[in-house]
């Protein structure tokens, strides 16, 4: 029940992040949007830059201590956790500079950063220490006080900076939630302990986390390039709506079953047999592939029904231009960033992460380049970039392939004639509301059968 529990807390914060970027996309002129969502994405490039090699250590390596052993490097964790805020905040304040953004905005994306990184990085020792509940719990948590706080700031003073700061003052609360709820158990280790155990973190962890780091460029990359032909008009700010929008579902959701299945995946594996690790692998696979195929089906099934609600009226047309197109870019996105890297996460062959992901990034580069060249619409620069990440992805498959994990295809296959379904509902009206009704009951139907097809919930509880 815990696990059902955390995957339902997990759809919740992918939920209210949606709501807050409508939200805010509401409350803030276009100019002022296009600015608090380049802040907002430069300060999650500067996060996962500073501390998700952290995260990915501590990952790897804590989900397979026994419990002394954990709690000795959660010393060494938090020890480099601070260390590494100290260094953003200085390197981050040097580096600002030479932006054109206000100070004002700087400054509060690089604390939204340092804020972010250290709670992430906390919830993740109590999801290791078999807590998961609470951890679940506390990320919705967040998840609430995040969109409370950007939109009470931005409906107060309608800037980016007010939006920014409610921003902040959520990763605060969700911080202070955190430290009040659990304690979690800690050794105290000596300075030459605690830096061999940086050495192992950094060796492995610091180039997992540059892969993290280009492949989160990617998107911020195609952002300028866009950006830079559309300028910071409604189009733009539509755009912008659609990347900022599209990509926390399936984050979110791809999050919820990696904090699930992938300690019990890691302990299979270094513990366990060959067949009960590749076994585990296999179940993880097909639960990601076959939830995120639906999620997409959704996406493009009933996005542009809210939108016409709920994105503003000078942004809709740029949104729905692009929102079926952006949504299929995350959608092989996410899995070259996080289904294709399961295997050489757990074979710790991190330097082919870094391959996989410059590669990406500089053939996504190069085709969004030249289709803005050649005066193609954002909707076919986008298209050109998610044909460069599907390629990426057939060149990056051979340790998935070598390992023999490899998921039931009727069952995908059943997930994909799910998708098609559920997206071909968008082409239905939703006046009168018993159209909307039924199109909700039939998506409702068709994800139920995946998941009972799967046994997703059963798997959710015992993995």
């Amino acid at each position: 029940m815990t696990r059902l529990l955390a995957m339902a807390g997990y759809v919740y914060q992918s939920a209210a992040a949606i709501i807050l970027i409508f939200a805010v996309s509401h409350l803030l002129p276009a100019a002022d949007y296009t600015s608090f969502s380049l802040a907002l994405a430069s300060s999650q490039l500067l996060c996962v830059l500073m501390f998700e090699w952290l995260q990915l250590a501590g990952l790897r390596f804590l989900a397979a201590a026994g419990e002394n052993e954990a709690a000795r490097l959660r010393w060494s964790l938090f020890a480099a956790g601070l260390s590494s805020a100290g260094a953003l905040v200085v390197v981050g304040s040097c580096a600002s500079m030479a932006s054109a953004l206000p100070a004002g905005i700087i400054a509060l994306g690089l604390g939204i950063s340092v804020l972010q990184g250290l709670t992430d990085l906390y919830f993740l020792s109590v999801r290791l220490s078999d807590r998961l509940g609470i951890a679940s719990s506390l990320l919705a948590l967040r998840a609430t006080a995040l969109l409370t706080g950007a939109a009470a700031g931005g409906a107060m003073s309608g800037t980016a900076e007010a939006a920014l700061l409610g921003i902040a003052s959520g990763h605060v609360l969700g911080l202070v939630a955190g430290l009040l709820s659990y304690r979690t158990p800690l050794e105290r280790a000596s300075l030459q302990t605690m830096l061999t155990d940086w050495k192992t973190f950094a060796r492995y962890g610091m180039l997992a986390a540059g892969a993290s780091v280009i492949h989160l460029s990617v998107p911020v990359l195609l952002r300028v390039i866009i950006i830079g032909r559309l300028g910071a008009t409604g189009a733009g700010a539509g755009f912008s709506i659609a990347l900022d929008l599209l990509q926390r579902p399936f984050w979110v959701l791809n999050a919820a079953i990696h904090t699930v299945s992938y300690p019990e995946l890691i302990k299979d594996f270094e513990r366990g047999t060959v067949m009960k690790s590749v076994q585990s692998a296999r179940r993880m696979f097909e639960f990601m592939i076959c939830t995120t195929l639906v999620l997409l089906g959704g996406l493009v099934g009933f996005i542009p029904d809210a939108a016409r609600i709920l994105v503003p009226q000078e942004s809709l047309d740029g949104f729905l231009a692009t929102a079926p197109t952006v949504a299929a870019f995350y959608f092989l996105h996410t899995h070259l960033q996080a289904t294709i890297a399961v295997v050489p996460h757990l074979e710790k062959l991190a330097t082919r992460l870094v391959v996989v992901a410059a590669g990406q990034l500089a053939i996504v580069a190069a085709a969004a380049l030249i289709a803005v060249w050649a005066g193609l619409s954002p909707r076919q620069a986008v298209g050109c970039a998610s044909l460069a990440t599907l390629a990426t992805i057939l060149v990056a498959l051979g340790p998935t392939l070598r390992f023999e994990a490899f998921p039931r295809w009727s069952l995908v296959v059943q997930a994909l004639v799910a998708a098609i379904l559920i997206g071909s509902l968008g082409s239905m009206p939703t006046e009168p509301a018993t159209w909307l009704a039924g199109k909700i009951v039939i998506a409702a139907i068709a994800t139920a059968v995946i998941g009972w097809r799967g046994d997703f919930l059963m798997l959710a509880r015992r993995s």
